[in-house]
């Protein structure tokens, strides 16, 4: 629908407009921001206690109602630890049906930074009661360098 054939030529009814035809165009961008604004709202709602031991750093993750076949870990690029995982609603059986639905479904995720001093070859994951813990262990410090002697010839 054109709008400037109406007798309507104000800026706002052209960029209503634009954004009409470009949705086509647009439909990549707004997956892409859907799964981005999933994402978001599933680390919000994913509570995590980090800590730090003198030998690892252990990330305890609530997973309510997941089983550890539905958790996944991952170290992505830049050494980016990531877990997920996700609850769906139970079928209903029986002929029942839901009065009241308070617990949350969806995705459950969290994304962590690690420090350059994470052993990306010694990580553990554990679920237990619906909580997962993760366990990075650290690397050893690296040993301070010795000087170098270098032997005085005679000439």
């Amino acid at each position: 629908m054109d709008f400037r054939l109406m007798g309507l030529d104000h800026p706002l009814l052209n960029t209503f407009h634009h954004i009409l035809d470009d949705d086509n165009h647009d439909i990549n961008k707004s997956n892409h921001a859907r799964t981005y604004v999933r994402d978001a709202k599933a680390m919000a709602s994913t509570p995590v206690d980090v800590k730090e031991y003198p030998n690892s750093y252990v990330f305890v993750v609530d997973m309510p109602g997941l089983k550890s076949g539905d958790i996944k870990v991952q170290v992505e690029e830049d050494n980016v630890l990531v877990v997920s995982g996700e609850r769906k609603r139970e079928e209903e059986k029986d002929g029942a049906k839901y009065v009241r639905m308070e617990r949350r479904i969806g995705k459950l995720m969290r994304k962590f930074a690690l420090p350059e001093n994470a052993n990306l070859e010694n990580i553990n994951a554990v679920c237990q009661d619906g909580v997962l813990t993760v366990t990075v262990d650290k690397l050893p410090p690296p040993e301070p360098k010795k000087p170098k002697t270098i032997e005085v010839k005679i000439a």
